[in-house]
Protein backbone atom coordinates (compact mmCIF):
# COMPACT_ATOMS: atom_id res chain seq x y z
CA UNK A 1 0.00 0.00 0.00
CA UNK A 2 1.61 3.56 -1.01
CA UNK A 3 2.21 5.74 1.89
CA UNK A 4 -0.62 8.66 2.19
CA UNK A 5 0.48 11.95 0.67
CA UNK A 6 0.54 14.56 3.30
CA UNK A 7 -1.84 17.64 2.02
CA UNK A 8 1.23 19.81 3.52
CA UNK A 9 4.37 20.06 1.86
CA UNK A 10 7.36 21.40 4.27
CA UNK A 11 10.15 23.77 2.69
CA UNK A 12 13.04 21.25 2.98
CA UNK A 13 11.36 18.75 1.31
CA UNK A 14 9.85 20.84 -1.79
CA UNK A 15 13.25 22.59 -2.50
CA UNK A 16 14.35 18.40 -2.23
CA UNK A 17 12.05 18.10 -5.04
CA UNK A 18 12.53 18.04 -9.15
CA UNK A 19 10.99 20.99 -10.42
CA UNK A 20 10.03 19.46 -13.47
CA UNK A 21 8.23 16.73 -11.36
CA UNK A 22 5.76 19.39 -9.80
CA UNK A 23 3.49 22.41 -10.73
CA UNK A 24 3.60 24.99 -8.85
CA UNK A 25 0.64 27.64 -8.50
CA UNK A 26 0.66 30.95 -6.83
CA UNK A 27 -2.82 31.27 -5.34
CA UNK A 28 -2.64 34.91 -4.42
CA UNK A 29 -5.35 37.00 -4.09
CA UNK A 30 -6.64 40.18 -3.20
CA UNK A 31 -5.54 44.07 -4.62
CA UNK A 32 -2.77 43.66 -7.07
CA UNK A 33 -2.06 39.99 -6.63
CA UNK A 34 -1.39 39.21 -10.27
CA UNK A 35 0.98 42.16 -10.47
CA UNK A 36 2.75 41.09 -7.50
CA UNK A 37 3.15 37.55 -8.76
CA UNK A 38 4.40 39.56 -11.88
CA UNK A 39 6.58 41.36 -9.90
CA UNK A 40 7.94 38.25 -7.65
CA UNK A 41 6.76 34.54 -7.33
CA UNK A 42 8.66 31.11 -6.67
CA UNK A 43 10.56 30.03 -9.50
CA UNK A 44 8.13 28.19 -12.14
CA UNK A 45 5.34 29.26 -10.37
CA UNK A 46 1.91 29.57 -12.59
CA UNK A 47 -0.78 32.19 -11.76
CA UNK A 48 -4.36 31.15 -10.95
CA UNK A 49 -6.90 33.99 -10.20
CA UNK A 50 -9.16 33.00 -7.41
CA UNK A 51 -12.21 35.38 -8.53
CA UNK A 52 -12.02 34.37 -12.54
CA UNK A 53 -10.37 30.73 -12.30
CA UNK A 54 -11.76 28.91 -8.98
CA UNK A 55 -15.17 31.17 -8.76
CA UNK A 56 -17.44 32.60 -10.87
CA UNK A 57 -19.18 35.38 -9.54
CA UNK A 58 -22.80 36.25 -9.33
CA UNK A 59 -24.00 39.45 -9.42
CA UNK A 60 -25.76 38.91 -5.91
CA UNK A 61 -24.37 36.63 -3.40
CA UNK A 62 -27.56 35.80 -1.83
CA UNK A 63 -26.85 33.02 -4.66
CA UNK A 64 -24.59 31.27 -3.87
CA UNK A 65 -22.27 33.82 -1.71
CA UNK A 66 -19.31 35.90 -3.26
CA UNK A 67 -17.31 32.59 -4.54
CA UNK A 68 -19.39 29.92 -5.76
CA UNK A 69 -17.86 26.95 -7.22
CA UNK A 70 -17.00 27.21 -11.07
CA UNK A 71 -18.91 25.00 -13.60
CA UNK A 72 -17.23 21.63 -14.34
CA UNK A 73 -16.34 22.71 -17.71
CA UNK A 74 -14.59 25.88 -16.36
CA UNK A 75 -12.58 23.98 -14.01
CA UNK A 76 -11.77 21.76 -16.38
CA UNK A 77 -10.65 24.46 -18.90
CA UNK A 78 -8.83 26.21 -15.68
CA UNK A 79 -6.73 23.08 -15.76
CA UNK A 80 -5.89 22.76 -18.93
CA UNK A 81 -4.69 26.53 -18.72
CA UNK A 82 -2.45 25.38 -16.17
CA UNK A 83 -0.94 22.46 -17.36
CA UNK A 84 -2.13 20.07 -14.96
CA UNK A 85 -2.96 16.95 -15.49
CA UNK A 86 -4.38 13.76 -13.50
CA UNK A 87 -1.06 13.07 -13.07
CA UNK A 88 0.51 16.11 -11.94
CA UNK A 89 1.80 16.94 -8.80
CA UNK A 90 0.43 19.45 -7.52
CA UNK A 91 1.97 22.39 -5.20
CA UNK A 92 0.29 25.90 -3.91
CA UNK A 93 0.75 28.43 -2.06
CA UNK A 94 -0.27 32.17 -1.37
CA UNK A 95 1.00 34.88 0.85
CA UNK A 96 -1.63 34.24 3.86
CA UNK A 97 -0.45 31.04 5.33
CA UNK A 98 -2.85 29.35 3.08
CA UNK A 99 -6.19 31.10 3.73
CA UNK A 100 -6.03 33.16 1.03
CA UNK A 101 -6.78 30.72 -1.71
CA UNK A 102 -4.22 28.12 -1.71
CA UNK A 103 -6.21 25.77 0.80
CA UNK A 104 -9.56 26.29 -1.70
CA UNK A 105 -8.00 25.27 -4.79
CA UNK A 106 -6.56 22.33 -2.87
CA UNK A 107 -9.89 21.48 -1.57
CA UNK A 108 -11.41 21.25 -5.59
CA UNK A 109 -8.53 19.47 -6.49
CA UNK A 110 -9.32 17.42 -3.73
CA UNK A 111 -13.20 17.39 -4.63
CA UNK A 112 -12.32 16.01 -8.39
CA UNK A 113 -10.24 13.02 -6.40
CA UNK A 114 -7.15 14.75 -7.99
CA UNK A 115 -4.24 12.74 -5.91
CA UNK A 116 -1.24 14.24 -5.68
CA UNK A 117 -1.67 17.93 -4.64
CA UNK A 118 -0.16 19.81 -1.45
CA UNK A 119 0.06 23.67 0.11
CA UNK A 120 2.85 24.64 1.54
CA UNK A 121 3.49 25.28 4.64
CA UNK A 122 3.83 28.83 5.65
CA UNK A 123 3.12 29.87 2.59
CA UNK A 124 5.67 32.11 0.14
CA UNK A 125 7.00 33.81 2.78
CA UNK A 126 8.23 30.77 4.72
CA UNK A 127 9.58 29.27 1.12
CA UNK A 128 11.60 32.21 0.09
CA UNK A 129 13.04 32.50 3.71
CA UNK A 130 14.00 28.70 3.37
CA UNK A 131 15.89 29.67 0.03
CA UNK A 132 13.46 28.50 -2.75
CA UNK A 133 14.76 31.08 -5.70
CA UNK A 134 12.17 33.18 -7.01
CA UNK A 135 11.33 34.58 -10.42
CA UNK A 136 9.44 37.43 -12.15
CA UNK A 137 7.27 37.93 -15.35
CA UNK A 138 4.99 35.30 -16.47
CA UNK A 139 6.09 31.94 -16.82
CA UNK A 140 6.00 30.29 -19.81
CA UNK A 141 4.78 26.29 -19.55
CA UNK A 142 3.00 23.49 -22.17
CA UNK A 143 -1.19 23.40 -21.26
CA UNK A 144 -2.71 20.16 -21.60
CA UNK A 145 -5.65 18.32 -22.33
CA UNK A 146 -8.83 18.73 -20.79
CA UNK A 147 -8.98 17.57 -17.45
CA UNK A 148 -12.34 14.72 -17.06
CA UNK A 149 -14.67 16.29 -14.35
CA UNK A 150 -17.67 14.49 -13.69
CA UNK A 151 -18.77 15.43 -10.23
CA UNK A 152 -17.23 17.01 -6.76
CA UNK A 153 -16.60 14.24 -4.60
CA UNK A 154 -15.82 15.75 -1.50
CA UNK A 155 -19.32 16.50 0.92
CA UNK A 156 -20.84 20.11 0.59
CA UNK A 157 -23.53 21.40 2.38
CA UNK A 158 -25.96 24.09 0.37
CA UNK A 159 -28.45 26.73 2.52
CA UNK A 160 -31.57 24.45 2.64
CA UNK A 161 -29.50 22.32 4.74
CA UNK A 162 -28.04 24.70 6.82
CA UNK A 163 -31.96 25.82 7.68
CA UNK A 164 -32.27 22.35 8.78
CA UNK A 165 -28.82 21.66 10.49
CA UNK A 166 -29.07 25.26 12.73
CA UNK A 167 -31.93 23.81 14.51
CA UNK A 168 -30.97 20.17 15.33
CA UNK A 169 -28.18 19.13 18.43
CA UNK A 170 -26.80 16.64 16.06
CA UNK A 171 -24.20 18.61 13.52
CA UNK A 172 -21.97 20.84 14.42
CA UNK A 173 -21.22 24.24 12.23
CA UNK A 174 -17.75 25.53 12.03
CA UNK A 175 -17.39 29.32 11.59
CA UNK A 176 -13.63 29.78 11.10
CA UNK A 177 -13.70 33.57 10.76
CA UNK A 178 -12.43 35.89 13.80
CA UNK A 179 -13.69 36.44 17.15
CA UNK A 180 -15.62 39.68 16.62
CA UNK A 181 -16.52 39.19 12.98
CA UNK A 182 -18.40 35.78 14.46
CA UNK A 183 -19.47 38.02 17.36
CA UNK A 184 -21.03 40.74 15.19
CA UNK A 185 -18.73 43.63 16.15
CA UNK A 186 -17.19 44.11 13.40
CA UNK A 187 -17.77 42.77 9.09
CA UNK A 188 -15.39 44.23 6.85
CA UNK A 189 -17.18 42.65 3.62
CA UNK A 190 -20.41 41.29 4.13
CA UNK A 191 -23.83 44.43 4.56
CA UNK A 192 -25.03 42.08 7.92
CA UNK A 193 -22.30 41.25 11.69
CA UNK A 194 -23.02 38.24 12.84
CA UNK A 195 -23.06 34.45 12.99
CA UNK A 196 -25.26 31.59 11.83
CA UNK A 197 -27.34 30.25 14.96
CA UNK A 198 -25.33 27.52 16.60
CA UNK A 199 -22.29 27.84 14.90
CA UNK A 200 -19.63 27.75 17.02
CA UNK A 201 -16.48 29.56 16.17
CA UNK A 202 -12.92 28.46 15.74
CA UNK A 203 -10.82 30.74 13.99
CA UNK A 204 -8.57 29.36 11.15
CA UNK A 205 -5.53 31.17 12.61
CA UNK A 206 -5.46 28.64 15.78
CA UNK A 207 -4.97 26.12 13.07
CA UNK A 208 -0.81 27.55 12.90
CA UNK A 209 2.55 28.71 14.69
CA UNK A 210 3.08 31.93 15.53
CA UNK A 211 5.43 31.55 12.52
CA UNK A 212 2.40 30.86 10.24
CA UNK A 213 3.33 27.31 9.72
CA UNK A 214 0.35 24.54 10.51
CA UNK A 215 0.81 22.90 14.05
CA UNK A 216 1.99 19.23 13.99
CA UNK A 217 -0.71 16.45 12.92
CA UNK A 218 -0.88 15.03 16.24
CA UNK A 219 -1.69 18.62 18.15
CA UNK A 220 -4.66 19.48 15.10
CA UNK A 221 -6.01 15.68 15.85
CA UNK A 222 -6.22 16.66 19.51
CA UNK A 223 -7.83 20.02 19.16
CA UNK A 224 -10.72 19.19 16.62
CA UNK A 225 -11.01 15.93 18.12
CA UNK A 226 -12.33 18.07 21.25
CA UNK A 227 -14.38 20.03 19.04
CA UNK A 228 -16.05 17.82 17.27
CA UNK A 229 -16.64 15.04 20.37
CA UNK A 230 -18.97 12.14 19.18
CA UNK A 231 -20.10 14.11 16.00
CA UNK A 232 -20.20 11.90 13.29
CA UNK A 233 -17.98 13.25 10.72
CA UNK A 234 -21.10 13.60 7.93
CA UNK A 235 -22.58 15.98 10.67
CA UNK A 236 -19.65 18.46 10.72
CA UNK A 237 -19.88 21.66 8.21
CA UNK A 238 -17.52 24.41 7.94
CA UNK A 239 -17.90 27.53 6.54
CA UNK A 240 -16.50 31.17 6.47
CA UNK A 241 -17.16 34.30 4.94
CA UNK A 242 -17.03 32.94 1.38
CA UNK A 243 -15.76 29.43 1.09
CA UNK A 244 -12.06 29.76 0.89
CA UNK A 245 -10.95 30.21 4.49
CA UNK A 246 -12.73 27.79 5.50
CA UNK A 247 -10.97 25.29 3.50
CA UNK A 248 -7.79 26.34 5.49
CA UNK A 249 -9.71 24.30 8.41
CA UNK A 250 -11.14 21.30 6.32
CA UNK A 251 -7.08 20.89 5.25
CA UNK A 252 -5.99 21.14 8.79
CA UNK A 253 -8.41 18.26 8.92
CA UNK A 254 -7.38 15.94 6.90
CA UNK A 255 -3.82 17.10 7.82
CA UNK A 256 -4.53 15.73 11.52
CA UNK A 257 -5.65 13.07 9.53
CA UNK A 258 -9.45 13.29 10.50
CA UNK A 259 -12.33 12.81 7.84
CA UNK A 260 -12.33 15.61 5.55
CA UNK A 261 -16.15 17.64 6.94
CA UNK A 262 -18.38 19.07 4.18
CA UNK A 263 -18.29 22.82 2.77
CA UNK A 264 -20.61 25.23 2.75
CA UNK A 265 -19.41 27.27 0.05
CA UNK A 266 -22.06 30.21 -0.05
CA UNK A 267 -21.19 30.49 3.92
CA UNK A 268 -22.06 33.80 5.63
CA UNK A 269 -21.60 36.03 2.66
CA UNK A 270 -24.94 33.89 1.24
CA UNK A 271 -26.53 32.94 4.23
CA UNK A 272 -26.49 36.63 5.62
CA UNK A 273 -28.14 37.73 2.29
CA UNK A 274 -31.14 35.54 2.33
CA UNK A 275 -32.96 36.69 5.14
CA UNK A 276 -31.83 33.54 7.15
CA UNK A 277 -31.79 33.72 11.21
CA UNK A 278 -29.06 35.35 12.53
CA UNK A 279 -27.04 36.39 15.76
CA UNK A 280 -26.00 39.74 15.46
CA UNK A 281 -24.19 41.84 18.63
CA UNK A 282 -28.08 43.25 19.32
CA UNK A 283 -29.38 39.72 19.37
CA UNK A 284 -26.95 38.39 21.77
Amino acid sequence: MSKRLSPIINTKELITLQKSEIVIIDARAGINAKENYITSHLQGARYVDLNHDLATISPDAAIGGRHPLPSFKKFSEVLSKLGITPSSHVIIYDDKNGSNAAARFWWMLRAIDHKKVQVINGGLQTAIKAGFPINSGIETFTTTALYPITKWKLAQADITEIDKTSNTSDDIIIDVRDKDRFNGLTEPIDLIAGHIPSAINVPFTSNLNEDGTYLPPEALNIKYQDVIGNTKPENVIVHCGSGVTACHTILAFDYAGLPIPKLYVGSWSEWSKNNRPMITAQTK
